[in-house]
């Protein structure tokens, strides 16, 4: 709230120091009233409420996590990462070299590198891993069966890479909404991602754009993991 609007709300309220009543004209007054209260020893239920709404500090800051979005072409990361920055879908465009968003959520920044995923592109992602908290893999659950073992393949090689394999995965299954799309059971034993991704820290959720209070909570065990690998660089 704004000094002008502190002001404007409380231009006609009485204020109590010392047992008078006192009209307050501008947020300086306001200022100098409460300095009489603390003064004068004696803090009213007014005065304690002035303090919550004109002297509370900042909100403490985000924190913030770069995490880098890989995917075949056409697994939908353009349009989820939008959908999350409430971005119009006429303006989504598949990403063809990279780009950045900055997906906000109540208790973290994420800044995401997405990747585009042509077959002429994927062989130059590892140059851009570095610096990485966090990994974010977008498959279309309801692609053919030899895009998903494409698929299978890169994911492997990202769990597996030096830059990576101690970070934490998210793992969505998108296109639930679609007839043929496999089922998170489906596609965590197709991937093999048990065996493979034993002692990492992973996680694999369906998702459509149909549903983004899913698509969210994904995100917000995302964030958990993220947070749990901070604790643990702090204790070490």
């Amino acid at each position: 709230m704004s000094d002008l609007r502190i002001t404007e709300a409380f231009l006609y309220m009485d204020y109590l120091v010392a047992g008078k009543y006192i009209q307050l004209k501008t947020i300086n007054h306001l200022d100098y009233m409460l300095h009489l209260s603390c003064v004068s020893g004696r803090e009213s239920s007014m005065t304690t409420c002035f303090r919550a709404l004109c002297c509370k500090g900042p909100p403490p800051a985000r924190p913030e996590y770069d995490l880098v979005c890989i995917g075949l072409t056409g697994s939908g990361k353009t349009s989820l990462l939008s959908k999350l920055c409430s971005e119009s879908p006429e303006n989504v465009v598949s990403t063809t070299g990279f780009s950045i968003k900055a997906v906000p959520f109540q208790n973290a920044i994420l800044n995401v590198k997405e990747l585009g995923g042509a077959d002429n592109i994927r062989k130059y992602w590892s140059r851009y891993y570095q610096g990485s908290q966090g990994v974010i893999f977008v498959l279309d659950s309801a692609s053919s069966e030899d895009d998903l073992e494409t698929a299978r393949n890169e994911l492997h090689s990202a769990l597996q890479h030096p830059q990576l394999c101690t970070l934490p995965f998210l793992i969505l299954a998108n296109h639930q909404d679609k007839p043929a799309a496999r089922s998170v059971q489906e596609v965590k034993k197709y991937f093999e991602l048990e065996p493979l991704a034993r002692g990492k820290r992973w996680i694999l959720q369906p998702c459509s754009l149909d549903d983004m209070e899913a698509l969210k909570d994904s995100f917000s065990q995302l964030i958990n993991l993220l947070e749990e690998k901070d604790h643990e660089a702090v204790r070490m």
